[in-house]
């Protein structure tokens, strides 16, 4: 006799495990089946974001900031350190136990929740069954009310750079790096690449991002990507646009790349190649062939406005659907598939979806770009606001950076806002909120801020949209 839930949740990064979490909340029986096994052979949930992506990766830029701000900023406040190192195996036991407390607990989440975390392979059947595969045990066929398939994304391999996972790597065994490389090239330059190259650039190698785009920051807002380009050149990293790989391989003495820029062959001679072009549906074995799920040319699962697929009552949520493959829209996402099976209403807001990239300065942004506004026709105006001039950031030491807001010229509502300067990742909540609410800028205007805060430089890129701006030189 199989046995019957609810809902069935496959997969059990940020967008399945919350929707599994929030099933239960309405009442309702739930397993959520995962198959992440991490390096060392254990199995863990939580899904790339926990295990090697968002929490490993942000662990490791706050200790490669603190080690280049002891090297370069302490000094400004009078803190004397005559020599500093940086013990990478701590540090990488540090990020490791940091990792464990949270896949940790997400099986504690379960218990409370009295959500039946299985481990293993989960695949969809037809007429909404659910094959489950143990690691250890005997498969058996799950029945389903509600299935929501939630399993993630891997990142992209070239097959002119193949990974070893060695010396050509992907993004994982990037965070893993046992020593600092003398020389380390980075195919792409974005979010990921952006931040595993500024992690080993502060902790001293030698960085070099090839990027195939002729823009730097293309999906960013221009005057944000022109601000992080002097930023990351005044660090150090080494950014070559329109440098289109043609082939990487491996030998004794490290990684030869060969890239086509606008000046004709190039080639490149480092210790470790990180490709990070992007990432993929992960779909392998998901779903058998008579199951009715569609995909798009891009192999991601299609799905409606609301994540339903073209299966009654099959969801499908997080990476594997179209979207910015960010953690956050894929548990905002298994929140509205769980309510939505409850019978409550329920919507996501796809226009109001923050971006961030965590590098030294932070980039974030929501809305649209001042291009995409121009585009559309509307009428608009801007205004921005420079970290430079605000006292909390200068007592901070880190002034690099502006807050830019585009609104309509007609009714005032906020369009965009974008953000690259300290604490970005959280300034841009506040405008995130604004814009759910369909804020006017001066809503913003109007809302008093604390002073001395980072806040204030929203607060004063609101007011410099109508040329009121009241701590620095309107235009």
């Amino acid at each position: 006799m199989s046995r019957s839930f609810d809902v069935v949740v496959i997969g059990a990064g940020p967008a399945g495990y919350i929707a599994a979490i929030r099933a239960t909340q309405h009442g309702m029986s739930v397993a959520c089946i995962d198959e992440w096994q991490n390096r060392d052979g254990k199995n863990a949930f939580g899904g790339t974001c926990l295990n090697a992506g968002c929490i490993p990766s942000k662990a490791l830029l706050e200790s490669s900031e603190l080690y280049h701000r002891a090297q370069h900023e302490f000094a400004r406040h009078g803190i004397e350190v005559p020599e500093v190192s940086m013990d990478v195996a701590r540090m990488q036991k540090r990020k490791a136990t940091i990792v464990r407390q949270l896949t940790g607990g997400i099986a504690g989440l379960f218990k409370a929740a009295k959500v039946e975390g299985l481990v293993g392979h989960g695949k969809l059947l037809a007429g909404r069954k659910v094959g489950f595969t143990p690691v250890d045990g005997e498969a058996e066929i799950l029945d389903a009310r509600y299935v929501i398939l939630a399993s993630g994304s891997t990142p992209i391999e070239l097959p002119i750079a193949p990974f070893d996972g060695k010396d050509i790597v992907d993004s994982w065994d990037a965070l893993d790096f046992d020593a600092v490389p003398k020389r380390l090239g980075v195919v792409g330059a974005g979010v990921i690449g952006l931040e595993l190259g500024s992690v080993w650039r502060r902790l001293g190698a030698d960085v070099v991002i090839l990027e195939a785009m002729d823009d730097f920051l293309f999906m960013a807002d221009r005057d944000v990507a022109r601000e992080a380009a002097k930023s990351f050149k005044k660090q150090g990293l080494d950014i070559r646009l329109g440098a289109k790989v043609t082939k990487a391989e491996a030998g004794k003495g490290g990684v030869k790349v060969d890239y086509d820029d606008p000046s004709g062959a190039q080639s490149l001679e480092v210790d470790k190649l990180v490709v990070a072009v992007g990432r993929r549906p992960y779909i392998d074995g998901l779903f058998a062939d008579d199951s009715g799920i569609e995909l798009d040319e891009r192999g991601f699962i299609i799905v409606d406005d609301e994540c339903r697929t073209g299966v009654k009552n099959v969801f499908a949520v997080g990476d594997c659907v179209r979207g910015p493959m960010l953690a956050h829209k894929g548990s905002e996402e298994g929140v509205m598939a769980a309510d939505l099976i409850a019978g409550e209403v329920a919507e996501l807001n796809y226009n109001v979806i923050p971006s961030v990239i965590y590098t030294a300065p932070e980039i974030a942004w929501v809305g649209k770009t001042e291009a995409e506004v121009k585009d559309s026709g509307r009428p608009y105006k801007t205004g921005s606001f420079p970290f430079a001039a605000s006292g909390r950031a200068k007592a901070m030491e880190q002034t690099d950076g502006m807050v830019k807001i585009i609104s309509a010229s007609d009714d005032d509502e906020v369009l965009g806002v974008h953000i690259i300067g300290p604490m970005a990742g959280e300034l841009v909540s506040e405008v995130v909120l604004a814009m759910e609410f369909q804020a006017s800028t001066e809503d913003i205007q109007r809302t008093v801020h604390a002073h001395p805060s980072l806040a204030e430089a929203v607060h004063e890129a609101s007011l410099a949209v109508d040329n009121k701006a009241l701590n620095y030189p309107n235009r």
